[in-house]
């Protein structure tokens, strides 16, 4: 079964909330990663008109040393709606992912994973869609509460009685990233990939790489 079946023009809510429903039961929520991570990828999409430009930048790891990147164009189909992201930005993630070379051991992508009021945030489709290991970065949160957590870099987000992400500290003081499970790793191995990728910036440098490739190929295509 696709990952992202053919849209219509208008779009079915319904019909989306039960794909995130039943895929999300897909989710493996442990670590499927080789015994040494050494590479990491960024995943980011920016907007144009009626475009959407991907961004994909693999990096060392845990050097951040840039190691391939490649961008897409998509039309854009669907408008934003919370919730919903993964049904607007897949495509042209995915299609930046897959024009990659090297196969990241991780990919890090600019959105929620299981922090997610269905569980099946776009880290979460992006992960089945390329049935690979993924974490998704938000930058606000969703869905749950974080409980505070004395002495740590990281705060649980909670939802019920279920942990369904963490605020991750990347930096001594500031805000806080949303850090949840995508596909095929622990929360707790996604803390830590996500703090290794911390170099002085509230976003994590795959992101932060991937943003600006991003937003290179839109400004790129605004010019030609």
């Amino acid at each position: 079964m696709s990952v992202f079946p053919a849209l219509k023009t208008s779009f079915p809510f319904k019909w989306a909330e039960e794909i995130q429903r039943r895929f999300s039961k897909m989710i493996i929520t442990h670590d499927c990663l080789p015994y040494k991570i050494r590479s990491v990828a960024g995943v980011d999409v920016s907007y144009l008109g009626d475009y959407s430009y991907g961004g994909a930048v693999v990096l060392e790891y845990p050097t951040m040393k840039v190691i391939e990147q490649a961008t897409s164009m998509r039309k854009t189909v669907i408008p934003y709606v919370p919730t919903f992201l993964a049904f607007r930005e897949l495509p042209a993630a995915v299609d930046a992912a897959w024009k990659l070379k090297t196969r990241p051991d991780v990919f890090v992508v600019d959105g929620h994973g299981q922090a997610h009021p269905r569980r099946f945030g776009l880290a979460c489709h992006f992960g089945l869609a390329l049935n690979a290991p993924t974490i998704g970065v938000a930058k606000n949160i969703l869905c749950g509460e974080v409980k505070s957590s004395e002495g740590c870099c990281w705060m649980p987000i909670v939802d019920g009685d279920e942990v369904i992400g963490a605020a991750v500290f990347t930096r001594p003081s500031g805000k806080p990233v949303y850090v949840s499970v995508g596909h095929k790793i622990s929360l707790e191995t996604a803390i830590k990939v996500i703090l290794d990728c911390a170099k002085g910036y509230r976003i994590p440098e795959p992101l932060r790489q991937a943003h600006m490739l991003a937003e290179k190929a839109k400004q790129k295509s605004t010019y030609a």
